[in-house]
């Protein structure tokens, strides 16, 4: 096992996405470096996609993280926003798959009960508590940045492994009785 890991954190989006680096070292977190990537000022959907794929590619250069944790999207009822998140998120996990860096997907909720104990959390409360975890002086105005960092302690407190799904529908079947007629 590895002395010491480095987890990045990404919280998709297509006018801001946010990421946040700890460092771990047995069952001590270190907050690397926290921020956000400004996508409003570009024109185009295309654009946006490229510039998240370039920063995100260059926090990897930077930081060398050994895995990638990402926000899921949560199913809205506007299609069209869901579909560019999807995208957003298909560009950061490439610029992380390009590097071979193993990629887990958290679900907001699991990501804020990790994190809070409560499910249903604000940002604030979700930001505070990491505040207090990870001995942050000041909170940043776009809690965007929180958020992805919650997402990287999520992983953390997840031992990296996702809720997992049905490897097929057989399995799915046999694991569910009950859902399937």
């Amino acid at each position: 096992m590895k002395p010491e890991k480095i987890v990045l954190g990404i919280d998709p989006g297509t006018s801001v996405m946010g990421y946040g680096l700890i460092k771990i070292e047995g069952k001590k977190l270190t907050l690397l470096q926290f921020g956000v990537i400004h996508l409003k000022k570009y024109v185009g959907h295309e654009l946006k996609l490229k510039k998240i794929f370039e920063r995100v590619t260059s926090i990897i250069e930077e930081f060398h993280p050994d895995e990638v944790a990402l926000e899921a999207p949560f199913y809205g009822k506007n299609v069209q926003s869901m579909l560019k998140l999807g995208r957003a998120q298909g560009v950061a996990m490439s610029a992380a798959l390009a590097r071979e860096i193993p990629i887990t997907e958290y679900a907001p909720k699991k990501v804020k009960q990790s994190v809070t104990g409560n499910g249903n959390a604000s940002k604030e409360q979700v930001a505070s508590m990491l505040q207090t975890l990870l001995s942050i002086k000041e909170l940043p105005k776009m809690l965007d940045a929180t958020d992805a960092l919650a997402v990287a302690v999520c992983h953390h407190f997840q031992n990296g492994q996702a809720q997992s799904r049905a490897a097929s529908w057989k399995s799915f079947v046999s694991d569910n009785p009950g859902r399937v007629k």
